[in-house]
């Protein structure tokens, strides 16, 4: 006989819901085991470690870059090489690094600005040497001649100062190395060089690879 106050519906409803309820507390949990709890700890270690990796990685590539980028434009300007002037030692489409320096001898090679170009010749005299060149383009400096290995052949080339000439204070004597087509100090179009045209002393050529290394 149904209990008071409960009909006999409400009450297979009520057994109904519980035995659900119980097979639903009562089925099991998958757990992760301790392996799987292993290998996830050591996923999230590396994904960690290689965020913090990739984060100093490209802070020291900005740096670096930034570092370049100022020394390239302080020290050691990069450097185009336009025309036949200086061939054959240096070749139209060459890149070559400069160091920014007042200090030459015979036989550097100088990069400076003449009006809105800049130039690159080689270094043949200073400030108060006598420069004179004979007929067959060989050069003397205070009297004596230069070694210039460096040349495919000697010319006078487009001169026309009166020889022997002597170098004003605080200026350079410059001469490409192609002397039968360079317009450099024996012409009065160019004549000498003063101290603040010179970007600086060109030593390393970049580009192209098969020239890459020091310059003579």
């Amino acid at each position: 006989m149904p209990s008071p106050g409960r009909t006999p519906n409400k009450t297979a409803s009520y057994k109904r819901n519980r035995e659900i309820m119980g097979k639903r507390t009562s089925r099991p949990v998958d757990l992760p085991t301790a392996e799987q709890l292993a290998t996830e700890r050591r996923r999230l270690r590396y994904k960690s470690k290689y965020s913090r990796t990739l984060r100093s990685t490209v802070a020291i590539l900005v740096v670096v870059a930034a570092l370049a980028v100022l020394i390239a434009t302080l020290w050691m300007p990069v450097l185009r090489i336009y025309g036949s002037s200086m061939s054959p030692t240096l070749k139209d489409g060459q890149l070559v690094i400069s160091v920014k320096t007042n200090d030459f001898k015979a036989g550097d090679i100088a990069a400076f600005y003449h009006g809105n170009k800049l130039l690159i010749k080689r270094f043949i005299a200073g400030a108060s040497d006598w420069v004179f060149i004979d007929e067959d383009g060989n050069v003397f400096v205070n009297n004596e001649e230069l070694d210039e290995p460096y040349l495919a052949e000697k010319s006078l080339g487009q001169t026309n100062i009166d020889l022997p000439y002597q170098v004003p204070d605080n200026r350079y004597f410059l001469m490409g190395d192609n002397r039968s087509v360079s317009v450099d100090s024996r012409n009065s179009a160019v004549g000498c060089i003063a101290q603040d045209q010179i970007v600086g002393k060109v030593l390393f050529c970049i580009w192209p690879l098969h020239s890459f290394g020091p310059i003579r």
